[in-house]
This record gives structure tokens, sequence and C-alpha cells, in this order.
């Protein structure tokens, strides 16, 4: 999303600023495979990137645990973002099923759905009522991106996905600087004007957005 537009991984909006915040530990514990953090940590990192300027969250998370207290933190969060204006972008998750989470859920986040070359839904990415209703689909199968080695490598999966949307948000966003986060989301998100009643989301549409921005503000 921040590289150049000749490298071989084009960025989608060139030049902007990159705030990175991890939250996994470098080391599993015990019998994890995978590393993982509370949602404690989730959500002092929301808040943290956003006291540090952010304006468009992009977060790649799944609750494993599901609590009453890391629910009730994360929605705090995710309040904060919306009440300072925060654009919060979030990958579905890959597990396959039918349902949300807490962060999914929360009507200020934009959940992303991984679609193959077609335009159709991965069988892996995660759909829900609320994200049909609120999120986006965006490529998400043999994308080209860039290793930590500078090699090219492909990559799948709704974590994938979910740049495609954030970076668009921010190419829109750079083209009308004054407008509001609502503005930009709405635009991004319901730009067709039709109600949504499935559990898959509309493909992103940059230029539907675009037009939307350019015609409110002529």
């Amino acid at each position: 999303m921040c590289g150049k537009r000749n490298s071989a991984s084009p960025s989608i909006c060139s030049n902007c600023t990159l705030l990175v915040r991890p939250i996994f530990a470098e080391t599993t514990l015990g019998s994890e495979q995978m590393p993982s953090a509370t949602p404690a940590d989730l959500a002092a990192a929301i808040i943290e990137s956003i006291d540090a300027g952010a304006r468009i969250l992009n977060m790649s998370v799944a609750i494993a645990q599901p609590s009453s207290q890391g629910e009730r933190e994360l929605h705090e969060a995710l309040d904060y973002a919306l009440q300072r204006g925060v654009i919060t972008v979030a990958a579905s998750g890959n597990q396959g099923t039918l349902g949300s989470s807490a962060i999914t859920r929360h009507p200020w986040v934009i959940p992303v759905v991984a679609c193959d070359l077609q335009g159709r839904p991965i069988s892996y990415s995660n759909l829900g009522s609320s994200i049909g209703r609120k999120g986006l689909s965006a490529p998400g199968d043999q994308i080209t991106s860039l290793g930590t080695d500078e090699k090219t490598l492909t990559l799948g999966g709704t974590s994938v996905a979910t740049p495609f949307v954030t970076g668009a948000i921010a190419l829109l966003w750079s083209e009308f600087p004054t407008a509001t986060a609502a503005e930009v989301k709405l635009a991004v998100t319901q730009s067709n004007g039709v109600r949504r009643t499935t559990v898959v989301p509309p493909l992103l549409d940059a230029w539907a957005a675009y037009q939307v921005m350019a015609k409110s503000r002529s």
C-alpha cells in the first residue's frame, strides 16, 4: 500500500505513511501453533495507533477465545476510532464460517471478504449478515506482494484482500482531503445505494466511490 507505482508489487496509494503496531509475540506459548495476543492487547494497539495519528486502521486478526470483558474492551476501542474519525478495515477471517465477531459486528468496521480471480468469494472466507450488510469483497487469490527480503511472493486470503480496501480508502481520501471519515466510508461501502440483504458483500469499486465523492462535492 505504501510502495512505489513501478515496483514488482505496485502500490494503490503511493507515498502514504504506514504505521506498524505489532501485537503478537515473536514466539508461541505452550501448545499454541500460531502467535496470539489478548483482546486487551488489540484494544490498546488500536488506541495507540489512533493517538499516534493513524487515519485508517488495517486489521488482520481473529478472536480465538471470545470473552465478555475482551469484547467490551474491543468495542470501546472501536468506538474511540469512530469518535476520532478513523476508518477501520478488518479481514473477515479464513475459517470458512458463517457468523461474525466483536470486530466484524461493530458498526464502524468495514469487514473484507477475499474473492478469486472471477470475483467470487473464496470458500474459506468468513461470511455473515453483518459482513454482507456493511463489508466489501476484494481480490484475495494469487496476489503478488513483497517479502522481507525484497523478493516477491504470492499470497491469498482475507488478510491479503483487506489492504486493497485500505489502499483504496487512502487514495480516495487523498483526492478529497477535506472529506469526513463518514463521507469516505459511505462512498466506499454504499456507492450503489442498494440495501444489502445477503451474507456476501459486494466487490470493492473504487471508481464508483470516486464518482460518489466527486458528485457530492460538485
